[in-house]
């Protein structure tokens, strides 16, 4: 079976980012909030607060979680494009899922919050050329990481929370 909390499986770096590698992650990010919003429709409030694994975040934490941590994605793609690798700061995100936004709020704020983000996201990264794709930031329980890293990570971010969604939708016949 499957591990529950890695639907998509680990996130791996491929030895090499290609041109084209780079532009069906861009399109991934690009894609994910309106992917996200189908993913929650139609759900009641229990069924938001239901968790997608046992011990697992809520529904409604992945929702506002995506939120949280794709901000800070775009803020640190756009550090390290204006500094000389700058060290980021990192957050302890399941402390973050507990609190009050994160944990009761309605989804649609960040459903909202996630649509705008993206656009802008997506348009800075798209501006970007080959060695602004290059630039690092320092991350300091990961290490160094370029744009191009945090562009393949954050796809997959975006697949493996969504996953969560779908796949308890799935199991509970939702």
């Amino acid at each position: 079976m499957t591990d529950p909390r890695y639907p998509v499986g680990n996130f791996e770096l491929p030895q090499e980012i290609t041109p084209k590698l780079r532009a069906a992650w861009l399109e991934e990010i690009a894609n994910l909030p309106s992917l996200l919003r189908s993913s929650v429709r139609g759900l009641s409030p229990s069924q938001l607060d239901t968790p997608y694994r046992e011990g697992g975040w809520t529904v409604r934490q992945v929702v506002h979680h995506l939120a949280d941590s794709h901000m800070h994605s775009y803020i640190r793609c756009k550090f390290a494009l204006s500094m000389d690798n700058p060290t980021i700061m990192p957050y302890d995100e399941a402390v973050w899922a507990q609190f009050e936004d994160g944990a009761r709020e309605d989804v649609e704020l960040s459903l909202q919050l996630i649509t705008s983000l993206h656009a802008r996201w997506i348009r800075f990264l798209r501006s970007l050329d080959g060695p602004g794709y290059a630039r690092t930031l320092l991350h300091p329980e990961n290490g160094p990481m370029t744009i191009d890293t945090m562009i393949s990570l954050y796809a997959w971010h975006g697949r493996h929370h969504l996953a969560h969604i779908t796949e308890l939708r799935r199991s509970k016949g939702w």
